[in-house]
């Protein structure tokens, strides 16, 4: 399936926005969704619409049937042991929380480290700066290189034998920076810590091996992923979710319910109190099965392409700052000299030019970087080099327009 067949796949990309045909450079914040997936939802709810786990009926077989065979997919898709280590979340912030309040607050104490990086997103700082007030645990910062990477000499020398916990993102979502997550889990695990991995950004567009990497907890979204929002995944290995308690009580997750104490169901079902998101899970299975027709790798090598040629184009643009590693994944941040990054982004929108602008919920790595705001470029299965081409047009009636204007 080459990259014209792929976007016919995708119903919103073919339409114009502000009079333009809309070029959609926001994957990064959240992907498109192919025709299978939206009608693989739709099905649900026009047929199988029940909920699961509790109805004898066959509407409720069926949706059951629909939302444990999506978390089987999820499964084989990252390389589990096992669908108890898979458990269904409303996303990748929910899954850290999780981790957090349930594995950090009940083995932290003082004296504990906890060690992340400044390039993370907030949903992967801010529980953890909780866990350490509510603990006494300190949080420690593993420094960034001038561009935007870590160095495993630092890694080495951050981690140390009072480390419980390392959360590190797999893929930046400012930098494009791909961190070499293996070696760091190595070097965690050797001093004794667990590592948990923020894969927002990497599971849709490389293939994960959560054994191969040998991760404790990976945490990512679906609808970053050709999926559906407000659902996601939070992987761990069996042994650390049998000890952890769950978080969040009520139905489904329940064994036994007296009028003073109650028991728990087996994993993964512990975690997932509540009616779960079935039309959600199943709409992941459905985002599952698209991307592994086109294939992982073949996705990862068409983004490095674009990354690539975004950057050569980009280079040669007068006033213009690129942040980030020259190796990186699919997105491309940046400033243009004397133009907040609102209105390059609303610029660019009027011709019809969907990116990113803000701190992209990462405000300590924009003071890293010193700045308050960059603008973001980030590229999908979808994407081809005509969109950059755009991309760059559009940044340089931008520029003109802006200069006319100061």
């Amino acid at each position: 399936m080459n990259v014209n067949e792929i976007r016919e796949q995708f119903p919103i990309l073919n339409q114009e926005v502000n009079g333009h045909p809309l070029v959609y450079l926001d994957s990064a914040a959240t992907s498109q969704k192919p025709i299978q997936v939206i009608e693989k939802v739709n099905e649900y709810y026009r047929l199988h619409n029940s909920n699961v786990h509790r109805g004898v009926h066959t509407l409720g077989t069926r949706a059951t049937e629909g939302y444990e065979g999506a978390r089987e997919k999820v499964k084989n898709f990252i390389n589990a042991k096992s669908t108890k280590e898979v458990i269904f979340t409303r996303g990748t912030t929910t899954a850290i929380n999780k981790v957090a309040h349930s594995y950090g607050r009940t083995n932290l104490k003082e004296g504990d480290e906890i060690v992340i990086t400044p390039m993370e997103h907030h949903s992967n700082i801010i529980p953890w700066q909780q866990v350490a007030r509510t603990t006494g645990a300190t949080l420690k910062y593993i420094p960034l290189q001038e561009d935007g990477t870590i160095s495993m000499e630092d890694v080495k020398a951050t981690i140390t034998e009072n480390t419980k916990i390392v959360a590190m993102v797999h893929v930046s979502n400012v930098l494009g920076t791909i961190n070499p997550i293996k070696e760091v889990i190595d070097v965690a695990h050797k001093h004794g810590a667990i590592v948990l991995v923020d894969g927002a950004q990497s599971t849709p567009h490389m293939k994960i091996d959560v054994q191969e990497l040998n991760c404790d907890f990976f945490a990512f979204s679906a609808h970053k992923m050709c999926g559906p929002s407000g659902v996601g995944v939070l992987y761990g290995k069996q042994k650390l979710l049998e000890n952890m308690e769950p978080v969040e009580f009520g139905g489904e997750m329940i064994d036994f319910v007296d009028l003073h104490e109650s028991t728990w169901k087996e994993l993964p079902w512990k975690f997932e109190g509540g009616t779960p998101i079935i039309a959600g899970a199943i709409g992941l299975g459905a985002a599952i099965d698209f991307l592994e027709e086109i294939g992982l790798d073949n996705i990862e090598k068409h983004e490095k392409e674009l990354a690539h040629y975004a950057l050569q184009k980009l280079n040669d643009f007068n006033g213009m700052k690129i942040y980030g590693p020259k190796e990186r994944a699919g997105l491309v941040t940046f400033n243009l000299e004397d133009v907040h990054p609102h209105d390059v982004a609303t610029a660019l929108d009027s011709q019809g030019i969907a990116v990113r602008a803000g701190h992209h919920c990462a405000q300590p790595l924009m003071r890293w970087l010193d700045v308050t705001a960059t603008a973001r470029a980030s590229f999908y299965l979808y994407n081809t080099k005509e969109d950059i081409d755009k991309l760059v047009e559009g940044l340089e009636k931008t520029k003109e327009f802006f200069g006319d204007v100061f």
